[in-house]
């Protein structure tokens, strides 16, 4: 498989671990990570971070070794975006720190540009 050298986004450490651990359970070769945005949520758009099939419009990443699907239309709002996995008793899942977003809503998924 042939990935793009230029990375949109980085993984934490801790977000890696996570991630590697859900790919751990796919059992479907054929499905990806997918990062992306979508209309919804209180503040414009929201994250999408899903296991996904490869669209005939999708970029490959490897991102920290973990294969990623991106669309290029979503790039925009993703470049330089870091995700990362929180344990702690204030916060508790993926977040993204997104140095595109203008507004971001109390719960961090979604956002506005």
């Amino acid at each position: 498989m042939e990935a793009s050298t230029t990375l949109p986004i980085k993984l934490t450490a801790s977000a890696k671990e996570e991630l590697g651990r859900l790919f751990n359970d796919n059992q479907d070769p054929s499905k990806m990570l997918r990062i992306g945005v979508k209309g919804g949520g209180c503040s414009g758009l929201s994250y999408v971070l899903e296991l996904d099939e490869k669209k005939e419009r999708d970029e490959v990443y490897e991102i920290e070794g973990l294969f990623c699907l991106i669309d290029p239309a979503h790039q925009l709002y993703l470049f330089g975006m870091e995700i990362d996995w929180k344990t702690g008793l204030d916060a508790r899942g993926f977040v993204f720190n997104n140095p595109n977003a203008s507004a971001t809503c109390g719960c961090g998924t979604s956002f506005a540009v």
